[in-house]
């Protein structure tokens, strides 16, 4: 199974082109802090502005960084299924262990669709496959049944969960299949759906405060709520800040402040955070520093 804290890591930018020394030297921190697995190439990382030769070194520089001491899932994904496919096909040369695959965005298929396009995914290759369910960046929502049915499917191991809806996300753990994950993508959720039994979680806020966070899911382990709730606290305050405006830019900004990247650039269509949300994310950061 595929638990604990995932980091959907983010892809640093200098000069428009990709930073490798701070990319190589984000893994570094980010496994010394006790991630459970690694996420590059998802929405954090800003995958639909990188082109085939950077997706190609970015998963090469990856799993040598790595080098096996964590999972390694690629994000993997998009709205025609015979191009997700021959992406696959392509990156398969490289030793990661599996993908995460969104849900087909903007010609929203109904339930079989989406049930036929990750089977024909899960098909085509021998890796893992966890799908990405988030309704308010594809439009449209993979339902709890047809998620289900295609658990089924032997090389499809997990979710990511994003649906946007603690009453779909509540029913998916009361329902889940025994060996099949479920990990939140709601950073504000991370602690109601490991109390309720989640399995992990794939948490882009877990760049900032990763030991709380690294704690949560320890003090879960140990059955050990009020631990958990404590550690979660200052979490909680946090996250939402993180989100007011778009991914991954104010985590990028904070990164930067703290000298882990070169630069908080981003590539367009995103562009930098405005000096309100700086000036509010420099205000939390003194304040956690001087509690």
């Amino acid at each position: 199974m595929i638990t604990g804290l995932w980091l959907p890591i983010i892809t640093p930018f200098r000069d428009g082109a990709v930073d490798f020394k701070s990319y190589e030297r984000l893994i570094e921190h980010y496994l010394a802090l006790g991630i459970d697995g690694l996420f590059p190439l998802g929405t954090t990382g800003e995958s639909p502005t990188l082109d085939e030769a950077e997706i190609d070194k970015l998963v090469e520089r990856t799993v040598a960084v790595v080098a096996g001491r964590v999972p390694v899932f690629v994000g993997v994904g998009g709205n025609a299924t015979r191009k997700v496919e021959k992406e696959l096909k392509r990156l398969e040369r490289f030793a990661f262990d599996g993908i995460v695959s969104v849900c087909p965005y903007y010609n929203r298929p109904g339930q079989d669709g989406l049930i036929a396009h990750f089977r024909a995914i899960a098909a085509s290759t021998d890796r893992d496959v966890a799908i990405y369910n988030i309704p308010y960046r594809t439009a449209v929502n993979l339902s709890n049944d047809s998620l289900i049915e295609l658990a089924e499917v032997k090389n499809i191991v997990g979710v990511k969960d994003s649906s946007g809806s603690i009453a779909q996300s509540l029913d998916l753990l009361a329902r889940k299949p025994a060996g099949f994950s479920v990990l939140t993508g709601e950073d504000a959720l991370y602690f109601t759906m490991m109390a309720n039994g989640g399995d992990g979680g794939i948490l882009a806020a877990s760049h900032l405060m990763t030991d709380g966070f690294v704690e949560v899911g320890r003090c879960f382990a140990r059955n050990d709520v009020t631990g958990a709730r404590m550690a979660w606290a200052p979490l909680a305050a946090l996250a939402p800040l993180l989100f007011c405006e778009a991914n991954p830019m104010p985590i990028k900004y904070l990164l930067w402040r703290q000298g882990l990247i070169a630069s908080p650039e981003c590539r367009l269509p995103l562009t930098r955070i405005s000096d309100g949300l700086a000036r509010r994310l420099d205000a939390a950061t003194a304040e956690r520093v001087a509690a």
